[in-house]
């Protein structure tokens, strides 16, 4: 393996250590609604979030222990329980040609050496009949799996293509494994491997599948009829179950938790958190809904008279701007969240950016009606006209003001609704600066083309 191939153990430890630093942050910021005497103190709203904080720091705490989770999914008879078992090397996942063997998900601790702990998961077949309930505990098993292998014994049907587009929505790493390999001729396996290495990638329009992406294995071969010539000269027949053809995808795993398992580790933490803390948010927000709305009307009232009762047009963009930051913090306080005067600049930057032009726009109007409300306050004297000029001037400012405090306290709400996420060390940026890191023939590139768009990253 070349130094470009593997990520630097000191990078991965960095990862862990960023990953560890968000979710410190998050506990601490958002602990703070369980506390007595804080503004966002509500026995309402501490109950609401139990959940997501208790999440948080079983996820911190994930972090500490380093156990690499790794889970199994397919439909049924495809042979889940059948390669963790050839990976442990010992019978302990109960199989059977029936469907439905295994009912629940069930952890089996693997040994792969003194530096990794790997946790493997066995899950029900994701197509059981009246089986929602265990399709349900499967997806709760990939929210929480840091790896996943997909299992196949062929061409990919409907229903699996389903199922991994579902999978590939949990954003994390997957490797797709071609079981069963010894029923098919070589003919036949290399079709379906390159049918597989296009169709694995999901609706995701990414690449097709990397070496890394795609193993075939014989986890469970079927029983051969071997030919046994005696010493007298009798001869035979006798049925022998080949052992199990798993090298492949052992080494595989190992690679890549050699490669990348501690940033398998940071970003899935990461993945977790920003779930947690957007659902936070969301409640927060649902919660005060009314104080908000308030809010944002008495800001929108002030800003308005501030501005008409102004006669000054540069301090007209000044104040208005200054209004809008405090409005977006004075938000952030009543939803008990993370804001900083910087981040409340970054943040109206981005409403204003993001809106189409319509604020900017209203931002040039106000100018060109402050100037002209300043032209007409310096001619005025006693002339009525210019007095009715600087009152209709100073109205139509006052409406266009107005309307601007309100439509940012609106989208404020929106963007609010992500949490503490994209701060400085939110769940969002962080791992944006993980998936930034990462080098094009490693697992975790595909996650990078997957989500480059949404998180800023942009290839070449």
């Amino acid at each position: 393996m070349t130094q470009s191939q593997q990520v630097p153990k000191n990078l991965q430890e960095t990862h862990l250590n960023r990953a560890r630093a968000s979710l410190r942050q998050a506990l601490s910021w958002y602990g703070n609604i369980r506390k007595p005497g804080q503004v966002s103190s509500n026995s309402q709203l501490a109950g609401l979030v139990k959940p997501e904080l208790e999440a948080l720091t079983a996820t911190l705490n994930k972090l500490d222990y380093n156990v690499i989770k790794i889970a199994a999914f397919g439909l049924v008879s495809r042979g889940k329980s059948a390669v963790l078992n050839a990976l442990l090397g010992q019978k302990i996942l109960q199989t059977g040609p029936l469907h439905g063997v295994t009912q629940y998900p069930r952890s089996v601790r693997w040994n792969v050496g003194d530096k990794v702990q790997v946790e493997l998961i066995d899950t029900p077949g994701l197509d059981e009949i009246a089986g929602e309930v265990r399709s349900q505990m499967a997806r709760e098993v990939a929210r929480q799996a840091d790896l996943i292998l997909f299992v196949v014994a062929g061409d990919i049907t409907r229903t699996e293509y389903q199922a991994l587009c579902e999978l590939r929505q949990a954003q994390k790493p997957l490797i797709l494994v071609f079981n069963k390999i010894d029923l098919y001729p070589d003919t036949d396996r290399e079709k379906i491997y390159k049918n597989l290495q296009q169709l694995g990638a999901g609706n995701t329009q990414g690449k097709p599948l990397q070496p890394d992406e795609i193993v075939t294995i014989a986890a469970e071969p079927a029983p051969m009829e071997v030919r046994v010539e005696w010493p007298d000269g009798n001869v035979t027949y006798e049925w022998e179950t080949p052992p199990p053809q798993v090298d492949e995808l052992k080494q595989t795993i190992l690679k890549i938790l050699n490669r990348e398992g501690r940033s398998l580790l940071a970003l899935n933490a990461l993945i977790q958190a920003r779930e947690a803390e957007e659902a936070i948010a969301s409640k927060t927000i649902n919660v005060r809904q009314q104080e908000a709305e308030d809010l944002i009307w008495q800001f929108t009232r002030y800003k308005a008279v501030a501005v008409a009762l102004n006669p000054i047009a540069f301090l007209d963009i000044i104040g208005g701007t200054v209004a809008d930051l405090a409005l977006i913090r004075s938000l952030a306080r009543l939803y008990g969240l993370p804001m900083t005067g910087y981040e409340a600049t970054k943040l109206l930057k981005t409403i204003l950016l993001s809106s189409g032009g319509l604020l900017l726009g209203e931002i040039g109007s106000s100018l060109l009606l402050g100037l002209s409300k300043s032209t007409a306050a310096v001619a005025a004297g006693d002339n009525p006209s210019h007095i009715t000029a600087y009152a209709g001037s100073a109205i139509a400012q006052a409406g266009i003001a107005g309307y601007g405090a309100f439509a940012v306290g609106k989208a404020a709400q929106v963007y609010l609704e992500k949490g503490c996420s994209w701060g400085q060390l939110g769940a969002s940026t962080v791992i944006a600066e993980i998936l930034a890191e990462v080098e094009p023939n490693t697992i975790l590139y595909r996650l990078r083309q997957e989500l480059g768009r949404n998180l800023g990253i942009v290839d070449e």
